[in-house]
């Protein structure tokens, strides 16, 4: 990866390769997960501090055979083990559950898959049964076990007491001198035990990342399965392949994302929201009937139904809105409420303030709300007017019904139902000559 960050803390689709691989392990619910890790372990144990994980540490990375063989100690006898691969997220949870059913009773279970280039990968045999019979790994390989196209995925489901007694007979008698875990196939195979090598339904569930040209084959993947997730939902996506999620989207009904859109966090679109091209939401949620217009950025924000955003609008956390807010091109909001019907259509920036219903901010207002040190709140009351290049220097108070007359700066509070004017008085100079550039 060419990085200082561990291969598992690689980000896709906006969280680490390791964390879709665990999200997928615990919706299996297990009685436990065991993460065995090496270099850069403490890394990867800082990133999921706040799991239920078992950590097992494999001071010398000697194969597949050997990393098992350091989690078994603190697994029960009577348990089946799933082993998965933290650089292998896109295995889904359904793909799982039909292995680890249709191994049960027996004494091993292999996921496996064909693809058309097959190097690189350990090549699964079979005999003229079609049983699975054992594992070769590519180094390892005759030519004519080089030319099968079915490998080996990594993800094995076998019994706990079996395992101590085949890892215990493995050696590292190899071309990579590694305890191969694939090696307990044949074990069982000599022993009678019955072996189901079931293939995957998608062979992309199979793609283990080592570089970054898989890393962005896969986030392609995973993005087109999201993609596809959202059609099955009825959300219309103006182009597939260009839509990017990089958390969690819950969808209303008839929802419209236009091209480039981003979501991160944990974001929620009412019904008959419109996502406009080359936004990017995150953590917020939008009520039905929301319009999002191009190229905003919108960040831990609430919006009631019916708000319009955008175009060029930028929402920070703390934004929140209440029904049929309307904010226009380069507006920024930060930590603010904005009560039902509030206007602030242009170039304006409004941070730390409240403002009633029905107020309309004209543009090129701000809301001075930082003094250097400390910030203040500005708190504006319902059907209140304010100007054009008005100047709000908080803390402050505009009472309902006050007008703000453009061009002013406000210092002090403002009552209800008055005009406020605080410029500076026009004057005229007869005469007046522009200066002249000096000649060299």
């Amino acid at each position: 990866m060419n990085s200082t960050r561990p291969k598992v803390l690689q980000p896709l689709a906006g969280r680490s390769m390791l964390a879709h691989v665990l999200d997928t392990a615990e919706s299996l619910e297990p009685d436990a997960l065991n993460i065995v890790h090496g270099h850069g372990g403490e890394a990867v144990r800082a990133e999921f501090a706040d799991r239920a994980l078992d950590w097992t540490h494999q001071p010398e990375q000697l194969g597949t055979g050997h990393a098992l063989a350091q989690a078994l100690p603190g697994i029960a006898e009577g348990h089946r083990v799933l082993v998965l691969c933290g650089d292998m997220p896109l295995i889904s949870a359904a793909s799982l559950e039909t292995l680890i059913r249709q191994t049960d009773g027996c004494a091993l279970g292999l996921l496996t898959a064909t693809v058309d280039d097959p190097s690189g990968y350990g090549r699964v045999l079979r005999d003229e049964t079609g049983a699975v019979v054992a594992v070769v790994e590519d180094a390892d390989a005759t030519p004519g076990e080089l030319a099968v196209n079915e490998i080996n995925t990594g993800i094995m489901v076998l019994p706990a007491a079996s395992a101590r007694r085949w890892l215990d007979r493995l050696d590292d008698s190899n071309s990579q001198g590694e305890f191969y875990l694939t090696d307990v196939i044949a074990m069982a195979v000599s022993e009678g035990a019955p072996v189901v090598g079931m293939p995957v339904g998608d062979p992309a569930e199979a793609l283990g990342i080592n570089d970054r040209n898989q890393l962005a084959l896969a986030e392609r993947a995973i993005q087109q399965r999201n993609a596809r997730d959202l059609l099955d939902r009825g959300v219309t996506l103006a182009d597939p392949s260009r839509f990017d999620l990089r958390g969690r989207l819950a969808v209303g009904r008839d929802v419209f994302i236009d091209v480039g859109a981003v979501f991160s966090g944990n974001v929620t679109l009412g019904d008959r929201v419109r996502i406009g091209p080359n936004a990017i939401i995150s953590d917020s949620c939008l009520g039905d009937d929301c319009t999002v217009h191009a190229h905003c950025v919108v960040d831990g924000v609430i919006a009631g139904a019916g708000c319009e955003i955008g175009p060029f609008s930028r929402l920070r956390p703390g934004t929140e809105f209440d029904e049929r807010v309307k904010v226009g091109n380069f507006v920024e909001v930060k930590a603010a409420r904005l009560a039902s019907g509030v206007k602030a259509n242009h170039l304006s920036y409004v941070g730390d303030t409240r403002i009633g219903r029905d107020s309309n901010v004209g543009a090129g207002t701000v809301t001075c709300n930082y003094d250097g040190a400390n910030k203040h709140r500005t708190e504006i009351g319902d059907r209140v007017f304010v100007g054009s290049g008005s100047m709000l220097v908080a803390p402050l108070k505009v009472g309902e019904g006050a007008t703000i007359a453009a061009g002013s700066t406000i210092t002090r509070d403002v009552p209800p139902g008055t005009l406020a004017v605080a410029r500076q008085r026009q004057s005229t100079v007869e005469g007046w000559k522009r200066p002249k550039k000096r000649e060299s």
